[in-house]
């Protein structure tokens, strides 16, 4: 094993480790009322001394800080306006012009409230704008340059800006009417949408999910401002427990002595080779020097193209991957990522990682393709498989996150597990897709023994048959003649 080590703290480490030799509604999953944990995140608890009948000075044992990497651009957001004035507030924007979010716009909104886009504080004006698209990155008054590789942006149409006229705040409505947030000191400017996809997509073939879906049916001018956020976002889906914000998130490294924090982003279900990345990189960082790395399992919880495997099959598919002691519940938290999927390849990998140095992770594994997809309309990847990891090891505003580059793990036919791909016997491997585990779930085949845990390859059979079960009750009913 060859190994490449950097200080951890301040400057990004490359690890090169080589070895020898639509969503359907009626599905009831069944996510645990709490955390999979022996404790509720939600309610973190710490030491406390048993009262005494006289005072004493106490003075809590130390902390390790939970900026094991500080946030992009020094402290963290919180854009939630405090209790005590939300009345107010909410009074406020009821008397202000209004402009309607769509679902993947309060996503967004929760993404910017929390700090995940640190020191983002609102949707992007102009200048901010140009430079995220132009330059992945922003360059802050002090000099200090933070990635930005996705424009963070909220449209709106004719009508809207013209409704908006001269006022310089708006409110912001969710989709079913609700007060959301206060969109202060505004900035319109022209969408260029041909212009915004091409650069962020590298491409403008039609098919792209994120464009069809976001982008296409959008209003032709985009808003930016400071975000005042009405009160905490919730989605009331049995899965609220699970979005740990980053304030949150670095409470709980500390709760738990980390002394590394490593992520793994992922949108599809865990599966034995997705694991042995994780247990291997913990191995590896306890080979380094560290007394406890902690994996922050972090599934993308916004939204996703249509044949992906909706977000409460796949935490139901996470809890029984720690059940079944794939992975240590110890030393793996797992928490949602709430922002929306763009299937941009190297662009969107940059935001990924970003997005978790202001979480306090300062280890990223990076595996083959991230973020990618196949072509919209060719038989072909949409990117080239290495340049993900590529792009973060030289991504401006990257340098103090440590990226864990891992080679494909492939099921060996011969060990009858998943493993690192041998290419001096490419012949004894496996490589499953996860085009080809769906279709194994979905047509009741068993995919080979170690590919998944059991528990958890019955949570997408599951799903799948319910999926069946519903599609047949939609076909149409048969005419007789």
């Amino acid at each position: 094993m060859s190994l490449t080590i950097k200080s951890h703290f301040a400057s990004r480490t490359y690890l090169s480790f080589t070895t020898k030799p639509s969503r359907f509604t009626g599905y009831n999953t069944k996510i645990r009322p709490n955390s999979i944990y022996h404790f509720n995140p939600l309610r973190l608890t710490y030491y406390q001394p048993k009262k005494m009948q006289a005072p004493v000075q106490y003075s809590p044992a130390p902390l390790i800080k939970s900026s094991l990497i500080e946030p992009d651009g020094g402290a963290l957001v919180d854009l939630v306006v405090p209790e005590g004035e939300r009345g107010a507030k909410t009074i406020e924007a009821e008397s202000l012009p209004k402009v309607r979010l769509t679902k993947i716009d309060v996503e967004w909104v929760h993404v910017i409230s929390e700090g995940w886009a640190n020191p983002l504080k609102g949707f992007m004006r102009e200048d901010e704008y140009l430079q995220s698209l132009h330059f992945s990155s922003l360059r802050l008054k002090d000099g200090y340059v933070v990635n930005m590789s996705l424009p963070i942006v909220l449209a709106i149409d004719d009508e809207t800006k013209e409704r908006i006229g001269s006022s310089s705040h708006v409110g912001l409505v969710g989709p079913d009417g609700d007060l959301i947030a206060i969109l202060r000191s505004i900035e319109i400017y022209k969408h260029n949408k041909e212009e915004r996809i091409a650069r962020t997509w590298g491409t403008t073939a039609p098919g792209l999910p994120y464009v069809e879906e976001v982008i296409t049916p959008a209003g032709n001018w985009l808003i930016g401002g400071d975000l005042e956020v009405l009160k905490p976002i919730k989605y009331n889906d049995g899965l609220d427990h699970y979005r740990l914000s980053p304030k949150q998130l670095r409470k709980e490294f500390d709760r738990r002595n980390a002394d590394a924090v490593f992520a793994f982003q992922l949108r599809n279900p865990v599966h034995n080779g997705h694991a042995l990345l994780m247990n291997d990189t913990r191995r590896r960082l306890l080979e380094m020097g560290f007394k406890n790395p902690i994996l922050l399992l972090h599934p993308l919880g916004g939204f996703t193209k249509a044949d992906d495997v909706p977000l409460d099959v796949r935490m139901e598919q996470h809890s029984k991957v720690l059940e079944d002691g794939v992975l240590d519940p110890e030393t793996t938290i797992v928490a949602i990522f709430p922002s929306p999927m763009h299937y941009a390849g190297p662009t969107e990998v940059q935001w990924h990682a970003k997005a978790r140095i202001n979480a306090g992770a300062n280890f990223y594994i990076v595996g083959r393709d991230p973020a990618g997809m196949g072509h919209p309309t060719e038989k072909r990847d949409l990117y080239d498989p290495d340049h993900g990891k590529k792009v973060l090891s030289m991504a401006p505003g990257l340098e103090k996150l440590n990226i864990l580059p891992f080679r494909v793990a492939a099921y060996d036919i011969v060990a009858k597990k998943m493993a690192f791909f041998d290419p001096s016997r490419a012949k004894d491997f496996l490589f499953i897709s996860g085009t080809k585990m769906r279709t194994y779930a979905r047509t009741g085949e068993n995919p080979p023994d170690g590919f998944m845990c059991p528990g958890g390859w019955e949570v997408l059979v599951k799903y799948y048959e319910s999926l069946q079960a519903e599609e047949a009750t939609q076909q149409p009913a048969a005419v007789s003649s």
